[in-house]
């Protein structure tokens, strides 16, 4: 890669005569054998008219320092924009001066970009026998040149690599917008001997110069550097000096100094950009993290690098972490541990696919599945009650939630559960959580309570009917929902069917053998907050208070009853009888 000195293009306009004599008086024209040589000229609307005036003159140039002819030189050139139009091609002119006619008569498309078209356009046709190309068994060089302003607006480092595998040299030259990657990409190994960056008169003849002295066989350089600070480069009749890549010819013409890539503006970095002697390179401020783009950075999430402890979630803050804890939960004095399951009550159905796409084994290990989460559970007619839904082209009541008292009653319950097959009916099997499993005739404790109501959707598969519908149903009437999604789960019905955050009551698992790791996440997020509600406690009816309450309770309404059967009985005149 060149470097730049930071000269504007309209400068150059000024200087292009000076600089056409000069490179006519650096020596006579190179005589070079047998080459074939296309120059892919960018003709966007991002160049503007005095900018496309210094690629004309450019090329002009470099026509005059070379040996132009059917048996020498031929040259070809193309121009492109969203498109590309054939200027003239190899074949077309063996005179220098109607090549320089052509050159001056091109008129600028002023649309897109397309870089990788062009590149796929000189390969194909180009370089073709039709257009005046030598066969490949000639052994004729190819040499594309191609001057573009800014950065591609499709791919091309496909195309530009199977330029490459095709036997085609590619010099890539930057003009002032250019985007330094993409010349790389383009250009044909070893990138400091053919990308080029031009933004000044002094790079413009350099590139002239260099161009010419590679094909050139007299070698000045051959004694020595001749003073120059890095190394010498021929030229006919003459020699001038050049940097290694990352360096920038000063105005002595022999010393070098360390191009600054970042002062350019074309980086793209999003926070910072340090220039190196391989080109711009981008870095992150502490914290974050470089993207495989090389230019974006993200947050670090210190979360997947520390053994960070958290009992249920961690996310990342830049520098540090934090732990969370499921709605309803408390982080404990440690800022690490929440409260656990069996500090409160909760009532919780849960619904399980029995479609056909589950299969039998996969259902047994969905049923072991559940009596993980049971074991968790403090199961009492007082703390965790339990039910089970089993849903398929049908719903079907496994257990109620009063059914069963204790840990032990639920899993062999759980057991004895057999599989349905057929559909998956999602959205029929919420309608029944929210019509029928939460009643207190199922054995769901009344609202006045204020003992959560838990819903646990498990599924295997796109559901076959709606399910916005129930779903939303189910959290105006205060059930809060989980989903949990295994292999074919559709996320966004997924997060349809969960409470919001859905990060915390979404749960997937990619196949069934895998998803007892969902289980610590789960423990955490279906506990309820420790208590009932303020003034609120569920106490056994057999405990002593309970009783005393309940026979207070007996007493004043049959006292109640008393009185209004004596008032009945007046109102029929019966008193006295």
């Amino acid at each position: 890669m060149r470097g730049v000195l930071c000269l504007p293009l309209s400068t150059l306009l000024l200087l292009l005569g000076p600089w056409e004599a000069q490179l006519q008086a650096a020596g006579p024209r190179c005589r070079t054998g047998p080459l074939d040589l296309v120059f892919v000229i960018d003709s966007s609307r991002s160049v503007r008219p005095f900018e496309f005036e210094t690629m004309r003159q450019f090329l002009v140039g470099l026509l005059r320092g070379l040996d132009v002819g059917p048996n020498a030189t031929r040259v070809g050139v193309i121009q492109y924009s969203s498109q590309v139009q054939r200027v003239f091609p190899l074949g077309a002119f063996s005179r220098r001066e109607d090549m320089e006619s052509a050159i001056r008569a091109l008129v600028p498309l002023a649309q897109g970009t397309m870089t990788g078209l062009a590149i796929q356009y000189a390969m194909n046709v180009a370089f073709s026998v039709a257009e005046g190309a030598r066969p490949l068994e000639a052994r004729v060089p190819r040499v594309a040149v191609i001057v573009t302003d800014g950065r591609p607006q499709d791919r091309v480092d496909e195309v530009a690599a199977q330029a490459r595998a095709r036997g085609i040299e590619i010099y890539a030259v930057g003009v002032q917008r250019a985007d330094v990657g993409s010349l790389r990409t383009m250009a044909s190994p070893p990138l400091d001997e053919h990308v080029f960056l031009v933004e000044s008169f002094d790079l413009i003849r350099e590139f002239g110069q260099q161009f010419r002295g590679r094909l050139c066989a007299i070698d000045p350089c051959a004694e020595g550097t001749l003073g120059c600070d890095h190394y010498c480069l021929s030229s006919p009749g003459s020699y001038s000096c050049r940097c290694r890549a990352g360096f920038v010819l000063q105005r002595d013409q022999r010393s070098c100094r360390a191009i600054d890539h970042c002062s350019f503006g074309n980086h793209s970095c999003q926070h910072k950009c340090v220039s190196t002697l391989g080109g711009p390179r981008c870095h992150c401020r502490e914290g974050h993290d470089l993207l495989p783009d090389g230019r974006s950075c993200q947050l670090r999430d210190l979360c997947n690098r520390v053994d960070h402890g958290c009992e249920f979630q961690c996310v990342s803050e830049g520098l540090s972490y934090r732990c969370l804890c499921p709605s309803g939960q408390q982080l404990q004095a440690d800022g690490k541990s929440c409260t656990r399951c069996r500090e409160g009550h909760v009532d919780l159905v849960l619904l399980i696919d029995g479609s056909k796409s589950v299969r039998p084994q996969n259902f047994e290990l969905v049923k072991r599945f559940v009596n993980q989460i049971v074991d968790f559970l403090d199961v009492s007619p007082e703390g965790a009650r339990v039910g089970l839904v089993q849903f398929s082209s049908r719903v079907r009541t496994e257990f109620p939630l009063g059914r069963y008292g204790t840990a032990a009653e639920v899993k062999q319950a759980v057991l004895a559960v057999e599989y349905m097959e057929r559909g998956t009916m999602t959205g029929l099997a919420l309608r029944h959580l929210v019509e029928h499993s939460f009643s207190e005739a199922q054995g769901a404790r009344p609202r006045a309570l204020n003992v959560p109501r838990v819903g646990l959707v498990f599924t295997d598969g796109r559901s076959q009917d709606d399910v916005s519908v129930w779903a939303a149903r189910a959290k105006e009437e205060g059930i809060v929902m989980f989903a949990v999604g295994v292999g074919r789960a559709v996320e966004e019905e997924l997060r349809e069917i969960a409470s919001q955050p859905s990060e915390l009551h979404v749960s997937y698992s990619p196949d069934f053998s895998t998803m007892t790791h969902l289980l610590e996440n789960l423990k955490g997020s279906i506990c309820p907050e420790e208590g009932l509600g303020a003034g609120t406690e569920l106490r056994s009816p057999c405990e002593c208070e309970s009783l005393v309450e309940f026979q207070g309770r007996t007493l004043g309404r049959l006292e109640s009853l008393a009185q209004n059967h004596i008032l009945w009985g007046r109102g029929r005149g019966l008193e006295g009888r």
